[in-house]
């Protein structure tokens, strides 16, 4: 039994802003805004920012969007969250958030912020019937919001020392799967809250971290049969190598698990016999699926291969690994290997993602092939008929 963790990685806003993976909505395109984006003056902290780190301001000339004035110097663009290279300060590659002196929020949500990558088509607030709540603009890259702090369902509060706190909640809608025994995503998925502070003199400034889940504790069960599944971990670390078959070369070990894995990442599965050398047996995998607990039995359920092929109803279809004599193995047949692209459960009522430990089942047979029965698990076929 395999065990997995799935890896969220988000945007928070630290003081006055936060993330909380919660969303609830599926789905859903947003039409691409054409208004123009308003170039805003530089706004100055009490309190330094410090230098962002350079994975952060990696963004492709043809991709940078302006951030601040024209003429605005390298202090001042850091001190707005910004990149500088030398000639332009702009957005980098995170979730940047500003309050400027004249009411203002201005949000930029960058396409990579998030592993797997958010879809910026699909960010909005959650208030969003008026105009002004809609992207001012939109990239490839990048979403860019701007609105007064009054509007789009933005709450105030008045906090002792005179500052008054204006919040708003952003969030990123998401595909879920829906099958007969459990919901899954492999989409990202987070809701962003954020402040702004005003006081009679300054702005507060905001400082963007990042925060990651901590690792389950680790769990290990024994099957019934003499028949293992473990999970693969071979790099590629040469040019022209193919990941696929690098991948099989080495393993993780018992104190590895469980394994954290990014949402949509494949994760390479093998099950084989263990203490057999007769040639003429072939391991056959019957039914392999994914619950949220050690128990095979337990809901929800995800089904990864039916009749030893790729379960039709999932979006990511899993890929059946053929395991041959060029494979370098003493008895191919007594192996099946296959890839699942990482995923979470959801709840089946409201789509929360649940970010549980995925356990990985599967129930195996072997086969003798004979005159009549050569054992092989034809996939076309079944899928032929499925159409």
């Amino acid at each position: 039994m395999g065990v997995l963790q799935c890896l969220f990685r988000g945007v928070v806003v630290v003081v006055v802003a936060l993330l909380a993976c919660d969303v609830t909505a599926q789905r859903q395109r947003l039409p691409r805004p054409h208004r123009p984006l308003v170039s805003l003056p530089p706004q100055r902290q009490k309190t330094p920012v410090p230098q962002p780190p350079p994975e952060k301001c990696a963004v492709a000339e043809a991709e940078q969007i302006q951030c601040g004035t024209p003429d605005i110097t390298a202090e001042e663009c850091e001190t707005i969250n910004c990149c500088f290279d030398g000639q332009q300060c702009y957005y980098g590659k995170a979730v940047t958030v500003q309050c400027t002196r004249d009411g203002q929020f201005v949000v930029v949500v960058a396409k990579v912020a998030t592993l797997p990558h958010i879809d910026v088509d699909s960010v909005s607030l959650l208030e969003n019937t008026a105009a002004c709540c809609s992207p001012v603009g939109t990239t490839s890259a990048f979403a860019i919001f701007q609105f007064p702090v009054t509007a789009c369902g933005t709450t105030m509060a008045v906090e002792e020392m005179g500052y008054v706190v204006y919040e708003n909640h952003m969030s990123y809608s998401f595909e879920v799967g829906i099958g007969p025994r459990g919901s899954i995503t492999r989409d990202s998925h987070f809701e962003l809250s954020f402040q702004c502070r005003y006081s009679s003199t300054t702005v507060e400034a905001l400082v963007i971290d990042v925060n990651a889940l901590p690792p389950p504790q680790p769990v290990a069960a024994l099957g019934p049969l003499r028949v293992e599944l473990r999970l693969a971990n071979g790099q590629c670390f040469t040019k022209g190598c193919v990941e696929d078959e690098v991948a099989y070369t080495s393993y993780y070990t018992a104190d590895d698990y469980p394994v954290t894995k990014v949402l949509r990442e494949p994760v390479y599965v093998e099950v084989r016999i263990l203490e057999r050398s007769d040639p003429n047996i072939v391991l056959t995998l019957e039914h392999c699926w994914a619950t949220s607990t050690h128990n095979p039995d337990s809901l929800p359920q995800w089904e990864l291969l039916v009749d030893g092929c790729p379960y039709q109803d999932d979006r990511y279809l899993t890929t059946v690994v053929p395991v041959d004599g060029s494979s370098g193995l003493s008895y191919p047949t007594h192996y099946k290997r296959f890839i699942v692209k990482m995923f979470t459960f959801v709840d089946q009522e409201t789509f929360t993602p649940q970010k549980d430990t995925v356990f990985v089942h599967c129930a195996t047979a072997v086969c003798h092939p004979s005159g009549t029965h050569s054992c092989e698990q034809s996939c076309r076929r079944q899928r032929e008929y499925r159409t």
